[in-house]
């Protein structure tokens, strides 16, 4: 297990290096005037590739073996090796001098680290617990003094002349926004689709790819767009149409067929997502000097990770405390003795996911199930 771990752990510092390197590379090998195409073409390959992993990965897991999940992605990395070596020239950027700025990276880990820990744990532990409380510190003043030795270092993992361009730190804070919503979304609905309301993990999955497919649609279009009109319309159109989708999804009560509840706001919000990510993710690009292309690309895909994260600790928090604090009011309005109520303490934390104890009768099994459903359905709406 720990092997596994301490390899899945290398597997993240690779992906931290690939992602934002892929994309500094088209924006020093393509032309402003080109870059929104190009770069909505490596949105949709990322989106779709998305996609079709966990449906490679569940196949071979069910009909050759787990290991296999990891094995296939030594010959895909070969192969792009050897396209990288024959096909992609080389560049470099003269922004840095070289040096690894180690300081900033392990502050940035201790602070970000700290404080995702502190509000995961708070909602099984209570915001003052002791650990809660020193974890939230720590994160909190990791990333303060992150700011004040990025502000001094010579060569800054996180330059802070970059953010002084209005359209760079514009774009940042619309990521922030648009990928913690996202990320609530491929999180919570799921969860929601299994607990409440009877999907299968399969059918639940699949409930998202309409997302995807229409990401890898049209997305290298939208980019075209961001090309000829500037990525201000169809970012602000994306914007319209994701929100439609957001609260046509927030209106899902459960009724109804998949197509006739969950499609249509799944479909509105790949349509948004379609023409936001190219022209937001080109305004990015854009608005630095191509030296400071990679070190933009990494900050801005650090912001939409870091947005999914932070999105469900805080979301997992509130509706946890809706969750109790309906199912406090479902058991006492149906009298439930306090013995039982002592069982089913422990399970709180998994909402709609708690177990039932075995020891209950039928009756009142069946009572507290109908309880915990409608609670995790209030807290979630």
């Amino acid at each position: 297990m720990y092997q596994l771990i301490a390899f899945r752990a290398l597997q993240g510092v690779g992906g931290a290096m690939l992602i934002p390197g892929s994309l500094a590379i088209i924006t020093v090998f393509f032309s402003p005037g080109e870059r929104g195409r190009a770069i909505g073409t490596w949105s949709a390959f990322s989106a779709i590739t998305t996609a079709l992993g966990p449906v490679l990965g569940g196949w071979l897991i069910e009909n050759v073996s787990w290991r296999w999940i990891f094995f296939i992605n030594v010959p895909i990395a070969a192969a792009v090796l050897a396209i990288l070596f024959l096909r992609v020239p080389e560049s470099k950027g003269g922004a840095s001098g070289g040096r690894v700025d180690w300081a900033g990276g392990v502050l940035a880990t201790l602070g970000l680290g700290g404080i995702l820990f502190g509000l995961i744990e708070s909602s099984n532990l209570g915001f003052s617990n002791p650990i809660v409380l020193a974890t939230l510190a720590l994160g909190a003043l990791g990333l303060l003094a992150f700011v004040v030795v990025e502000g001094r270092e010579e060569s800054p993992m996180m330059p802070p002349s970059l953010f002084r361009s209005v359209t760079f730190t514009g774009a940042n804070v619309a990521t922030l926004f648009m990928y913690g919503a996202l990320g609530g979304v491929f999180f919570f609905l799921p969860f929601a689709l299994i607990q409440v309301y009877g999907y299968t993990a399969t059918e639940a999955g699949a409930s998202l790819l309409p997302i995807i497919l229409i990401i890898f649609v049209l997305s290298r279009w939208a980019g075209g767009l961001t090309d000829k009109y500037g990525a201000r319309l169809p970012f602000a159109a994306g914007t319209v149409l994701g929100a439609a989708g957001y609260l046509s999804l927030a209106l899902f009560n459960g009724e109804g067929s998949y197509f006739s509840t969950i499609f249509p706001g799944i479909t509105l919000l790949g349509l948004g997502l379609a023409l936001s990510i190219a022209p937001l993710t080109t305004a990015v690009m854009n608005s630095v000097n191509v030296e400071y292309s990679g070190t933009a690309s990494g900050i801005n895909n650090a912001v939409a990770r870091m947005a999914g994260l932070l999105t469900i600790a805080v979301l997992g928090i509130i509706i946890l405390h809706a969750f109790n604090g309906y199912l406090d009011a479902g058991m006492d309005a149906a009298s439930v003795p306090q013995a039982v109520r002592d069982m089913l303490a422990g399970e709180r934390i998994k909402m709609a996911g708690a177990e039932i104890p075995a020891t209950l009768g039928s009756e009142m099994a069946a009572k507290l199930g109908g309880i915990v459903r409608r609670s995790f359905i209030g807290g979630f709406d």
